[in-house]
């Protein structure tokens, strides 16, 4: 079969397949993982960005290259997640580039578009690794470009392609020590050797249905295979100590327009500079309009608080890597213990519960309080439709319980309720404290009705309290505010202001507090120091000395400070 040309068509069956087999081995290239930290993730991020950019090509099916790789590009770049993930959006970004005006391509024109890729992937990284999904990506792109010289096969360019992807993984414990330490290959360069795989596959007639009846791989394949399976744990092999910087940071910055004329204008350069001042694992891809910042740093909040001189902050993602190792490490811990024993076949639980939270003290607290599935959203983030169904699916209850805790997500809640085959109770909870409320009145042998009666009616007794930054210049009634300060907000309504932070915090907080309160908590954001936090008690203590005062970590993003009262 030759193939002279590539459309839009084609394309799109070579991403489908690629994004197939990727989805399929997941747990394979999340095993590998131990650079640039050993957080198991590195298959998930992939996925989840490769998914993203599957959604947006079927929403833009076209028979013309530049269309179809733009819609690829473009919801690459808005899923991306993880260092990986990043990577990979720019690697069909600069394709994208390359494609950019043509209904369809020639051989060279493929392999200068994978060359494209490798360059804006090298762009975007601000200390390029080799011995990476780099690597990979650069050394099977020049083979690419040097057999379109003497061949106008596609499928015979992509073979070779593959075909260089594979040696080059299979050499990177050579060019990384740790990589060679621990015995594994890359973890992003083995996620991209999947995409590619299923790009050939597609060449050569594959369909995904026909591609995942017959997972087998070509006979070559088979070292690489052992190798992925020997080692299949790679991250017991690591310290959670030897974590520099503890949070995945990811977020994108909507540059300044007309209506927020203090923002200071955009430099990519300053900007690249300044954050590698705060961290490690910097990745930064703008363009005229949205800029998107991942890195692994020990202090995020100081990051999101520069980024936000420049626009406003969207999509923000902030994982703890040493949590994410260390559960790594329980979960082997309690394989090598149960090793040999038949799982036991569990029947339907009586209830799943279901929170959204941001944070992850705050994502354990819940979970500590019962709660099955935690949603990764917030004011910033908030959860879709699609999301809810996936934590609805992944749980075996006979009726599902959701926390929102947020107004904006609870539409997204009831459509999913109304979805879902399973009976589903959305508790409307607005804030963390709320849901915490309700989960305190929950219980596991009460009827579904009476359980959302009781918790729907537990979340009016308790208040919440915000502390974080104004974006802009504005009045809310009597309070005047001023970009870059620190506003108490009292449930929905903004309270006090001021440039100060432990002076609007403290303000909030005796603000909220009177004679008929018994307890207040509050959730420490990600930056949030004990010193602050004992600062807050010693003052609500010396006016409320009979109020119990409780302070817990909650490591949210953007809000220093969450309080409960009640």
């Amino acid at each position: 079969m030759v193939h002279t040309r590539l459309d839009g068509v084609q394309f799109s069956r070579m991403v489908y397949l690629g994004a197939s087999l990727l989805s399929g081995n997941v747990k394979v290239v999340d095993g590998l993982n131990v650079f640039p930290v050993p957080d198991g993730d590195t298959g998930t991020n992939m996925n989840l960005t490769l998914t993203s950019g599957v959604e947006e090509l079927s929403r833009k099916e076209s028979s013309n290259i530049s269309e179809a790789a733009a819609a690829l590009a473009k919801g690459l770049l808005m899923g991306a997640r993880g260092n990986s993930g990043v990577i990979l959006s720019q690697l069909f970004r600069g394709f994208s580039k390359s494609v950019s005006g043509k209904e369809e391509i020639n051989a060279r024109q493929f392999a200068d578009a994978l060359k494209s890729g490798v360059d804006s992937a090298y762009q975007a990284v601000m200390k390029p690794v080799e011995g990476t999904i780099l690597t990979v990506a650069r050394e099977a792109a020049d083979m690419a470009v040097r057999v379109a010289r003497t061949s106008d096969d596609v499928l015979h360019v992509m073979e070779k392609t593959y075909d260089q992807a594979q040696e080059t993984l299979l050499r990177t414990p050579e060019m990384l020590p740790v990589l060679k330490e621990v015995g594994v290959v890359d973890s992003g360069g083995q996620g991209l050797l999947y995409i590619y795989e299923g790009f050939l596959r597609a060449l050569r007639g594959e369909t995904v249905d026909e591609a995942k009846k017959s997972p087998s791989k070509p006979v070559d394949q088979v070292n690489l295979d052992q190798l992925v399976q020997e080692h299949h744990n790679a991250q017991i092999h690591m310290k959670t100590e030897d974590i520099k910087f503890g949070y995945c940071t990811e977020f994108m910055v909507w540059l300044t327009n007309s209506t927020e004329p203090n923002k200071k204008p955009f430099s990519e350069s300053l900007f690249r500079n300044q954050l590698d001042k705060m961290g490690d694992s910097l990745l930064v891809v703008s363009d005229d309009e949205v800029v998107k910042v991942h890195i692994h740093a020990e202090h995020p909040g100081n990051v999101m608080q520069y980024a936000q001189q420049y626009g406003s902050l969207h999509r923000i993602k902030i994982e703890n890597m040493r949590e994410q190792h260390a559960n790594i490490l329980k979960a082997e811990e309690r394989k090598d213990q149960t090793q040999g024993n038949a799982p036991e076949q569990l029947g339907a639980l009586p209830y799943g519960l279901i929170a959204v939270a941001a944070g992850d003290g705050i994502a354990e607290i819940y979970r500590s309080m019962g709660v099955h599935v935690v949603v990764e959203g917030g004011q910033t983030m908030n959860p879709s439709t699609e999301d809810f169904m996936k934590a609805i699916g992944d749980l075996n209850a006979e009726h599902i319980i959701i926390l929102p805790n947020n107004s904006n997500i609870i539409m997204a809640a009831q459509q999913a309720a109304e979805l879902s085959e399973v009976p589903v109770s959305v508790i409307p909870s607005k804030s963390i404290p709320q849901g915490m409320a309700a989960l305190v009145s929950f219980n596991a042998s009460a009827e579904p009705s009476a359980n959302e009666a009781a918790m729907s009616k537990a979340i009016a007794h308790v208040k919440t309290g915000m502390v974080t930054h104004a974006v802009r210049d504005t009045r809310m009634g009597d309070v005047e505010i001023k970009e870059g300060d620190f506003i108490g907000i009292a449930e929905k309504e903004i309270v006090t202001a001021g440039a100060d932070l432990m002076e609007s915090a403290t303000t909030l907080l005796l603000g909220m507090v009177d004679e008929d309160t018994e307890i207040v908590t509050i959730f420490l954001g990600v930056d949030a120091t004990k010193e602050q936090s004992a600062a807050l008690e010693t003052a609500l203590t010396d006016v409320y000395p009979e109020v119990e005062v409780e302070i817990l970590f909650g490591g949210q993003p953007l809000y220093p400070f969450i309080y409960s009262v009640e």
